[in-house]
């Protein structure tokens, strides 16, 4: 079954039944083992085999523990009790308080989030969940709905980290592209200078972001968006109560009254700093010498990083927590027991779905979905001038099938090097921007990605709910970015793609929204 047709079965059946049911962990459940059950040629005993040996590849890899995952669940886990001991603190409440001072609508609070999303580009999981926890308290108080917090978060980690080359993705990508050049005699420019040409040729990304801000000044909600808009705005509920949200505190804990802005901003500040300073740390512990910026985060261990930043986060947070309950007799200590708990258990489901979708993709991973989809691409007879927007499809297909842009950026590229050196080598960076930007899409759109899994964390918002609501602004955010590639396949014009986008997206803003924002008060007036 491997490496066939039927290798894309599992990632459709749980794709599908996420859609169908709405229970991401059910239809999980059933697309690892729709993979076991191909990979075992339907033997029970060697399925269940095969299912342990996925689940147990999540904490132990080669006889060691594995530290990213492990790493990765532990932050979450550090992150819910940040959370929980910043409203403890009452730095939540306050930061709302200061935050509806100066932010005074709902546009606003929008374009405060995307600012935020673009600012912190070092990684795509640490912006996912240090954005959410930041702008979660303004979109709250002005009424946007967690879905659209989430679509904001989303949309704007991944898009800006692929096309940054100071971040864990652009070193990697860099790193691909040194050895693709080595590979096909490439001298005329370095991999940097490679990279950096390629940035305005990744067009779903400048469509993705353009739509982002366009949606937030101009309230253009499409399809399922509607609905979790207009609740938020009439009856105040920023997301759905009947649907749990990972992330999220329950109502009746305890709180300061004498918390300030500093209980929150703090160990967001420390969160973020410590983060940065040990992924410097890890990435030149691991070159020797002296090492460049980029050579320390094409090196830096990206989950030790988190698990370090956050433990910083996690001290500043009990020191402030400390001074409200002894110094400032704001909180009683006594809750200190129930904050921790409670700040796990609101992580817990993010954990939960994190886990399913790390062992779906190891199964899918070993059915060879990707190898399958690739092979489409290099078996196929076609024009050189199809290749950008082929090649932005098949990774599209092949990340959302997958779950993994990352995995998908590491197959891909040396296949579009391989076609590009055979066919038109004035086509590789736009083949290669082409593999980038469609992994990102698709990455964007997977339930099973977890960047999707983080950024529904991050807002404190239903996974399902994220997916659907993020999916027709993705696909039209695709849409456009394929005219452009189209036109740099048959014109090997950056800037005319690049004007196309332009106006598809002008077009988009005119022809979708007509509204103006208001303030919260002019909202609930009417």
């Amino acid at each position: 079954m491997e490496n066939t047709i039927f290798s894309l079965l599992p990632p459709l059946v749980a794709i599908a039944m996420v859609i169908l049911t709405r229970r991401v962990l059910l239809s999980l459940g059933v697309g690892i083992v729709t993979a076991a059950l191909l990979l075992a040629e339907f033997s029970i005993t060697e399925t269940f085999s095969i299912i342990f040996d996925a689940v147990k590849g999540i904490f132990v890899s080669d006889g060691e523990l594995n530290t990213w995952n492990v790493y990765i669940i532990l932050f979450l886990l550090v992150l819910g009790v940040i959370t929980a001991f910043i409203s403890i603190s009452g730095g939540s409440r306050a930061f709302g308080e200061w935050a509806m001072k100066r932010v005074k609508t709902r546009a606003g609070a929008q374009i405060v989030g995307a600012v935020l999303g673009i600012i912190i580009f070092i990684d795509d999981y640490f912006n996912a969940l240090a954005v959410g926890q930041i702008s979660r308290p303004i979109t709250d108080r002005q009424r946007v709905s967690r879905a659209k917090l989430a679509y904001l978060i989303d949309s704007t980690s991944a898009p800006v980290c692929v096309v940054s080359p100071v971040s864990s993705w652009g070193a990697y990508i860099i790193a691909l592209i040194g050895t693709i050049l080595a590979a096909h005699n490439v001298t005329e420019y370095s991999a940097f200078s490679a990279f950096i040409q390629m940035i305005p040729m990744n067009l779903y990304v400048w469509a993705t972001l353009a739509i982002v801000f366009i949606v937030a000044l101009r309230r253009i909600e499409i399809g399922p968006m509607k609905v979790h808009e207009k609740r938020a705005v009439e009856e105040g509920l920023v997301m759905d109560p009947d649907k749990p949200a990972p992330g999220e505190l329950k109502d009746d804990l305890p709180t300061s009254t004498k918390g300030s802005v500093g209980d929150l901003v703090w160990p967001i500040v420390a969160l973020v700093i410590g983060t940065v300073g040990a992924m410097i740390w890890t990435g030149s512990q691991a070159v020797e010498g002296n090492p460049t910026i980029l050579q320390i985060f094409e090196n830096t261990d990206v989950s030790k990083s988190l698990i370090l930043g956050g433990l910083i986060g996690l001290f500043v947070t009990m020191a402030l927590f400390l001074r409200q309950a002894f110094v400032l007799k704001g909180i009683h200590s006594n809750v200190f027991g129930r904050g921790v708990w409670e700040g796990i258990k609101s992580m817990l489901p993010a954990v939960y779905i994190l886990l399913f979708a790390w062992a779906i993709v190891d199964l899918i991973g070993r059915l060879e979905t990707g190898t399958y989809l690739a092979g489409i691409v290099e078996s196929s007879n076609m024009s050189t001038s199809w290749l950008p927007i082929i090649l932005f499809l098949i990774a599209g297909i092949m990340a959302f099938s997958t779950g993994t842009s990352w995995g998908s950026f590491g197959i891909l590229l040396p296949i579009a090097g391989d076609i590009a050196a055979a066919t038109d080598i004035n086509l590789l960076l736009p083949a290669m921007a082409a593999v980038l930007a469609g992994a990102v899409f698709g990455d964007h759109c997977s339930p099973i990605s977890d960047t999707t899994i983080l950024s529904s964390t991050g807002a404190g918002c239903n996974h399902i709910d994220h997916v659907m609501t993020q999916l027709p602004y993705a696909l039209i955010s695709a849409g456009i970015a394929s005219v452009g590639y189209l036109i740099i396949g048959f014109t090997g014009s950056t800037i005319f793609a690049l004007l196309a986008v332009a106006i598809l997206v002008i077009a988009f803003a005119l022809a979708a929204g007509n509204k103006k924002d208001g303030t919260m008060q002019e909202k609930t007036a009417s």
